[in-house]
């Protein structure tokens, strides 16, 4: 049967031996480790719809994969190695950029740095700005409905999306590639593909929104005392700096020192601080104009860039921080939200928990301030075995996402469900909310082929 599978896109993109799958069933962290009975990797839509057409007429479990940087397991392949895995590697092509429209056309395999680029190329900015976008896809952004650090301003991925291009399980194409702004025209089908993480069909291509590429931008960073000093500082910032705020981040004491650490890293702050915050302004202003904004904005204790290489250096203070906490062994992470009017409170409440709880473990909140999304990771104390550490998971996730509940937040801000966080997701909806998802799973994926085991 699997010979079937590899004449669709030709033995020369099909991967049959362990050896070369291996970089495919590995997740990141090491977290997950698969196996599957193929890697396919069709260089288009057609062909993607000829292997789900066989996966139904064979009920062959399909896993969908982009960059493979996911955080919770979806583009693992299961242990038992049953099941085919298909990357969108070679879905590779920006189809058009329509700078009059400010729309781009891209498939679901172009990285999301290729698609900036493509972006810029024609004057306009693709605003999704993640870690990982030089290895991060498209198609793998919007199953996920990614966030990063840009969504204050411009939104999360679901936001950057007029219309997809996906084939059901049934091997049939929806082209609802679009782009207009404005469509009523009955249900808004795109919605259900993006954040579905691969469980109701596969995105191959999708219509972009974009932007005028700012002027200029103005970056700083602030040292604070506390996570409430951060909130007053953004509702500031947020008064006084209107649209051109872009980027507000949380950074705490412990993430800038292990930048420093690990990362060669100057702290551009002298007096050491508890908390910090990055803060960007961008837009159609001068940069003189967006600087005296900032002025009026910042306490005395902030460092501002001076040049674009001095912007990039504080904006690598953020960037690195999971990299940079790698060094200090294992970690416990966590994506989640909860109202910004909450934010201080519950990462009050947080620390105090787990310093009454597990005294020595060294608790890193930091993410994006002005959205209400924290990735609360915690790394191993110094000199505990991993292993050791790793045990206490179950209980440093209940006291988190216990919280994260009592605030009226969410377990998944932008990182998903995956297989990481199935179990706890109907610990947090409704059983409507619950036999909603799973009707649409029906309806779209009846013989579950796609993805099955994550999410719901």
């Amino acid at each position: 049967m699997m010979e079937r599978f590899v004449e669709i896109v030709g033995a020369a993109n099909a991967i049959r031996e362990d050896a070369r799958m291996q970089p495919y069933m590995t997740e990141w962290r090491g977290t997950y480790q698969g196996r599957a009975a193929l890697v396919l990797s069709p260089g288009n839509v057609a062909e993607v719809s000829a292997i789900l057409k066989l996966a139904s007429e064979t009920n062959t479990k399909i896993v969908t994969q982009g960059g493979n940087t996911g955080l919770t397991g979806a583009q693992i392949p299961f242990e038992h190695g049953r099941e085919i895995l298909l990357s969108t590697r070679r879905l590779n092509r920006v189809r058009n950029v329509d700078a009059a429209s400010d729309v781009m056309i891209v498939e679901a395999g172009v990285t999301l740095a290729q698609a900036q680029n493509a972006a810029a190329a024609e004057n306009r900015l693709f605003p999704l700005s993640l870690a990982s976008e030089g290895s991060c896809s498209i198609g793998g952004n919007i199953a996920t409905n990614a966030g990063g650090t840009a969504v204050i301003a411009y939104g999360n991925m679901r936001d950057l999306v007029l219309g997809l291009e996906v084939v059901l399980a049934s091997g049939e194409i929806w082209n609802g590639i679009k782009a207009l702004r404005k469509d009523n025209a009955g249900y808004d089908l795109k919605q259900m593909f993006i954040g579905s993480e691969g469980t109701l069909g596969i995105i191959t291509a999708a219509s972009l929104r974009l932007f005028a590429q700012p002027r200029a931008r103005v970056v700083a960073l602030v040292g604070l005392n506390s996570p409430e000093e951060a909130i007053a500082l953004y509702a500031q910032a947020r008064e006084i700096a209107g649209l051109s705020l872009t980027a507000l981040e949380l950074i705490p004491r412990f993430g800038l020192d292990i930048m420093v650490k690990h990362m060669g890293k100057g702290n551009p702050i002298a007096k050491a601080f508890p908390w910090y915050v990055l803060i960007e302004l961008s837009g159609a202003d001068s940069f003189i104009s967006l600087a005296e904004r900032m002025l009026e904005i910042l306490p005395e204790n902030a460092a501002i860039a001076q040049s674009e290489r001095q912007a990039n250096e504080l904006w690598s203070l953020r960037e690195g921080l999971s990299e940079a906490q790698k060094f200090e062994g294992a970690s416990i992470k966590h994506d989640v939200s909860v109202p910004i009017s909450s934010l201080a409170e519950f990462i009050r409440q947080a620390l105090a928990e787990l310093a009454q709880k597990f005294p020595r473990v060294r608790p890193l909140p930091f993410g994006h301030l002005g959205d209400g999304n924290l990735h609360f990771n915690i790394s191993q104390p110094e000199g505990e075995n991993s292993a050791d550490f790793r045990a206490k998971t179950d209980e440093i996730n209940a006291i988190l996402h216990g919280l994260t509940r009592q605030f009226g937040g969410s377990i998944a801000a932008e990182h998903g469900i995956g297989r990481l966080k199935r179990e706890l997701l109907e610990q947090v909806k409704s059983p409507v909310e619950m036999e909603m998802m799973r009707g649409l799973k029906r309806m779209l994926d009846p013989q579950n082929i796609l993805n099955p085991g994550k999410v719901v």
